[in-house]
C-alpha cells in the first residue's frame, strides 16, 4: 500500500487551505477570464469592463492568478499561460470548464462532510439550476473521458465485435472512440433520457454518428434490450451500492451474447480500501452526494462479475488519471 506520509506542520496548514486555490480557479473560469483574455493582453481595467465587475476586486482575482502560474502579468497587462490557453480558454480543444464548474458545484456538499460522517449523507447543497448542473456534469465527464477514450479504444481489441453497449454512457464518449477505431462496430449508449441531448451534441460533430444509437432509461430497473458482444462500464459502479452492483452487473451479464466481452472500467481502491488517495476521496465525494455510492476494490468487483457468471476476469494493461484501470471478462 503507497500512503502518504505528512511530516511537518506546514504540510498540515497547506491542506487546510488547499481550497483557497481551487475556489479562485472556479472564479476565474466562472467569470470566463481565460476566455476574455483569449490570445491577447489586458489590464485589469479593460477586462473589468468586459465582465461587468469592480476593477480593484477583479485585479487581486488576476493576481492570485498570476501567483498560481495560471496568468502573466507584464507591467498593467495580463495574458493566459500555455497552459491556460490550451485548457481553460472556451474555445481550445482541450477546455476543461466544464469538469472545473462541476467541481465548483460540489464545494458546498465538501464543506459539509463532517455532517454526511455523523448522519450519514447525502447532505443538502446550494442549487445552481438542473440544466447548468446537468451541462457541468456531463461535459465535465466528457472532458475527462476525451483524453482517455483514444488511448483506450486503441489499446482494447474489438476489432471482431459488432455491438457495444455502452452502459451509462453519458455523451458518447467512449463509444465515439470505440466506433472510430473498430470499422465494424456500432454502439447503443443506455442512459437517462434528460441526457440525450447532450449525447447528440456530442455526436453532431463526429463522423461516427451514424453507428451509434441513443436509448434512454434508468438501467437499474429498465431492461438492457441487447443483445450485445461487448460491453462498457466507466465509472457508473461508484454511484451505487454494494447490492445495487451485483445486480447491475447480473443484468449486464444476461444482455450478452455467449463469449460477450464485458469491460470495467473504475479508479480501484486496493485490498486495504485505504489506498490510493483519489479513489479513498472519492468514497467520501459519494457520501456527501447521494449517501450509498463508493469507490471499490479490484477484488470486490471480480467477486461480484464471478458471481454474475463471468469468467476469465483480468486486469487490461491500462493504468488511467486518479488510478484508474480495467477489469475485463468474458460471459
Amino acid at each position: 500500500m503507497t500512503q502518504q506520509r505528512i511530516s511537518s506542520a506546514g504540510q498540515l496548514l497547506d491542506i487546510t487551505s488547499a481550497y483557497w486555490k481551487s475556489c479562485t480557479l472556479h472564479a476565474g473560469v466562472k467569470l470566463d477570464v481565460f476566455t476574455v483574455l483569449g490570445g491577447g493582453r489586458l489590464s485589469a481595467t479593460d477586462l473589468a469592463a468586459h465582465l461587468s465587475c469592480g476593477q480593484a476586486e477583479l485585479a487581486l482575482l488576476l493576481n492570485a492568478l498570476t501567483a498560481m502560474g495560471l496568468l502573466i502579468k507584464e507591467d498593467d497587462l495580463y495574458a493566459n499561460t500555455e497552459i491556460s490557453s490550451q485548457f481553460l480558454d472556451k474555445r481550445a480543444p482541450g477546455y476543461l470548464g466544464y469538469i472545473i464548474m462541476h467541481h465548483y458545484h460540489l464545494v458546498d456538499g465538501w464543506a459539509q462532510l463532517a455532517d454526511a460522517v455523523l448522519h450519514g449523507g447525502p447532505v443538502d447543497m446550494r442549487e445552481f439550476g438542473e440544466e447548468q448542473e446537468r451541462e457541468s456534469f456531463l461535459f465535465g465527464m466528457h472532458n475527462l473521458a476525451s483524453a482517455n477514450a483514444p488511448t483506450l479504444a486503441r489499446q482494447i481489441n474489438l476489432k471482431n465485435r459488432k455491438h457495444l453497449l455502452d452502459l451509462g454512457g453519458g455523451p458518447g464518449t467512449y463509444a465515439i472512440a470505440f466506433c472510430r477505431e473498430n470499422d465494424n462496430l456500432r454502439a447503443t449508449i443506455f442512459d437517462r433520457p434528460g441526457t440525450e441531448p447532450y449525447a447528440r451534441r456530442a455526436l453532431s460533430s463526429s463522423p461516427v454518428a451514424n453507428r451509434i444509437s441513443f436509448v434512454g432509461g434508468d438501467f437499474t430497473t429498465d431492461p438492457l434490450a441487447g443483445p450485445y458482444d461487448v460491453a462498457w462500464l466507466s465509472q457508473i459502479l461508484h454511484s451505487n451500492g454494494p447490492k445495487a452492483c451485483r445486480k447491475l452487473l447480473q443484468k449486464t451479464a444476461q444482455a450478452m451474447e455467449p463469449g460477450g466481452l464485458i469491460l470495467i472500467h473504475e479508479f480501484f481502491l486496493d485490498d486495504t480500501m485505504a489506498a490510493p488517495l483519489f479513489p479513498a476521496l472519492f468514497s467520501l465525494n459519494m457520501l456527501i452526494n447521494n449517501g450509498v455510492g463508493r469507490s471499490y476494490s479490484a477484488t470486490e468487483i471480480t467477486a461480484m462479475l464471478t458471481e454474475a457468471g463471468v469468467s476469465d476476469i483480468h486486469r487490461l494493461n491500462y493504468h488511467g488519471p486518479n488510478d484508474s484501470f480495467v477489469l475485463c471478462g468474458t460471459v
